[in-house]
């Protein structure tokens, strides 16, 4: 690994003290990989049936792995959005606190799209998740990685921090706040980090994150909990962040964390003129303390009574009938009610969460763009809505027609003509249409896999 600053040096030597040897060794170990289950799209225990990543479970995520597995990304059940690759201390922030299915979350910095995809997998079929990311090529990404993964009833936004507060005011019953930060705790794993370290980065990134966290709580409805977390040490970006917001917000306080983390954290460290007694329930995660890259995280809690009700001015929409006719024809069920139009495209999204037009780069589920009288179905109504296909075409991971498929090849298929989902282990990879026992390919060119790989 590259060196590290002298000043980085110095400051985490009078952080950790007698910890500074063994946190510098760790740095020299391979980064740790781990993943985690989609348990929207598979059932921990029918996974654990076909799981060939890594059997080590990590301790405070009940759908997460230790991965030991090498390119991953290539594999079918990857493809299926069975399971998301992420680092395992990054993991930690959404298991901080028990969360009601039917709330709405927003993931304020999410891309590229762990801890919102981590939090989905939490939430029910009423609840509604809105992940924002402010770079437009990273919310592409975002995007991408929720179309994979199948998940319905989510929002991708690419906008700043205060117009999110502005276009959603009191609306959120968590708020993740994944502040971008000056990165310590991923030298490891990003040198690049390194390279782009200084004091006047952490004070800006810390100036940013007290931006970021004053618009969250603007965001949040009453009774409703902030999850702040960043990838760094600093006490500027962490402790004094936190510390400062709520001396200037009486209306927050510092709750502890689930146990399961709390046990596999170290606690946040109270510094000179820290006017928080309950710092220590801030936690904090080392490389040289546990599997996994740096990380910090505090929950805030909005102690104000929940007075308030989201009420969403929806207004009836005309739908073409030839969507309805299109869906009757794909899917055994849906929600008629669900389906709405959102810029150019026909949607699938839950009538009872407004998303104001020109909001949003992705709303719920994109059904498909109207041709001539006819639907052309989007990827994502395949892997979303996949389980409620009429038809469909199980193919196993290691066939020779799932390699065809991922290469964007037609193969021969016996099943009756029109659209159809190709599976595995009953998880949608994509579409296809059939005509006279020919599986046309729709599985979108930039996912295929070039050449004879698998």
């Amino acid at each position: 690994m590259k060196k590290l600053p002298e000043e980085y040096v110095k400051r985490m030597k009078v952080l950790l003290g007698g910890e500074y040897g063994a946190y510098e060794s760790a740095l020299e170990k391979e980064p740790v990989r781990a993943f985690r289950v989609n348990t929207d799209k598979i059932s921990l225990s029918d996974f654990e049936k076909i799981n060939i990543f890594g059997q080590e479970k990590i301790p405070y995520v009940q759908n997460g792995y230790y991965l030991n597995f090498d390119k991953v990304g290539n594999h079918p059940y990857h493809h299926a959005g069975i399971i998301y690759v992420q680092e395992p201390a990054a993991m930690a922030p959404a298991e901080c606190i028990d969360i009601n299915p039917d709330w709405k979350i927003l993931d304020m910095c999410a891309a590229p799209g762990g801890k919102s995809s981590q939090l989905k997998n939490k939430l029910s079929e009423k609840g509604i998740l809105v992940s924002n990311e402010i770079i437009p090529s990273r919310c592409k990404i975002l995007t991408g990685n929720i179309e994979r993964l199948g998940f319905t009833n989510c929002v991708t936004t690419c906008m700043d921090s205060n117009r999110i507060a502005n276009l959603f005011p009191e609306t959120f019953n968590m708020i993740m706040v994944d502040a971008p930060c000056s990165g310590e705790g991923m030298f490891r794993k990003e040198e690049i980090a390194i390279d782009e370290w200084s004091v006047d980065n952490v004070k800006r990134c810390a100036k940013r994150q007290s931006e970021i966290l004053e618009n969250a709580a603007k965001a949040l409805a009453p009774d409703g909990y902030i999850v702040y977390a960043t990838c760094t040490f600093s006490l500027e970006e962490n402790e004094m962040t936190i510390d400062a917001f709520l001396s200037s917000h009486p209306e927050f306080e510092i709750v502890p964390v689930k146990e399961d983390v709390e046990k596999a954290t170290e606690s946040g460290i109270f510094f000179e003129g820290c006017s928080c007694a309950d710092i220590s329930f801030a936690r904090r995660f080392y490389p040289h303390k546990n599997k996994g890259e740096g990380q910090f995280m505090a929950v805030l809690h909005n102690k104000c009574e929940n007075h308030f009700s989201y009420k969403p001015k929806t207004s009836p929409i005309k739908i073409d009938k030839s969507v309805f006719s299109f869906l009757d024809d794909t899917l055994e069920d849906y929600n008629k009610e669900n389906v709405a139009i959102y810029g150019d495209n026909f949607v699938y999204f839950p009538p009872n969460f407004e998303i104001k037009k020109g909001s949003a780069f992705m709303c719920g589920v994109t059904i498909g763009e109207l041709r001539k009288n006819y639907i052309m179905p989007h990827h994502q109504f395949f892997m979303a809505l996949g389980k409620h296909f009429k038809r469909k075409i199980e193919l196993s991971p290691d066939s020779e027609e799932m390699k065809k498929y991922l290469r964007g090849e037609e193969f021969a298929v016996n099943s009756p003509n029109g659209w159809a989902v190709v599976t595995t282990e009953g998880c949608t990879v994509g579409g296809v249409k059939v005509v006279s026992s020919v599986a046309k390919n729709h599985y979108p060119k930039g996912l295929r896999i070039k050449g004879t790989q698998t």
